[in-house]
Parts: structure tokens; C-alpha cells; sequence
């Protein structure tokens, strides 16, 4: 009887795990929506605007706007940079500990020719 009702629970069951996976509740979440780590995000960037506000996914930060350096936090106050971008930030232990180390995002490529 065990595995009987087993099955039936599997059966039920699937089509609702594989439309969990599709909407994405809790991974590959869209911009926009409610985020606790930016790995849940399909971004990469799980973002809030002050301490109190709740964290959203949120673009990375493109050449020239303002961007954090990647963190061990997983929340940002400003989003990493985009693919081949890098953030020119000053990476001091006070600014990654209160999270302020703030910078901009700049093309490597662009640094070296000049």
C-alpha cells in the first residue's frame, strides 16, 4: 500500500516541481523579483537599495555606472559588472566589511591602450 501511495504522491507531484522550475521560484528568478542570494538570481545580482529594503534581482552594472566588487555576501547595494567588465573600487577590508567599496565599471581593454 506504501509504495502504491508513493507513486500516486510522485505522479501528482511532477508536474507541479517542473513548473516550480520554469516560474522559478527559487532559483533563475527574473530581474525584478524577491532575491536573498544573487545565485537565485538569473542576473547574478541580487540587489538593495538601503539596509531595510528587501533585496531584488537587479542587472549587472554596465561600463562607466557604479558597481561593487564581487562579495562573499551575495547581496549588493550596487551590482557587480557585466561580463568582461571590471569594477575599478577601492577593495580595502573597511569597505568590503560595511559593504561601501564602491566603484565604476571600466573596460580592461580600454585601460591598456592609453
Amino acid at each position: 500500500v506504501l509504495p502504491a501511495c508513493l507513486l500516486l504522491a510522485l505522479l501528482l507531484l511532477a508536474p507541479a516541481l517542473e513548473a516550480q522550475q520554469e516560474r522559478g521560484l527559487i532559483f533563475n528568478l527574473e530581474i525584478g523579483e524577491l532575491c536573498m542570494q544573487s545565485a537565485q538570481c538569473k542576473s547574478g545580482c541580487c540587489h538593495r537599495t538601503s539596509g531595510l529594503s528587501l533585496a531584488r534581482c537587479a542587472s549587472k552594472a554596465a561600463e562607466f555606472q557604479e558597481c561593487s566588487p564581487k562579495s562573499i555576501y551575495g547581496v549588493y547595494y550596487k551590482c557587480p559588472c557585466e561580463s568582461g567588465l571590471t569594477c575599478d573600487a577601492d577593495k580595502t577590508i573597511v569597505g568590503s566589511i560595511t559593504n561601501s567599496d564602491f566603484g565604476v565599471c571600466k573596460d580592461p581593454q580600454d585601460s591598456s591602450r592609453r
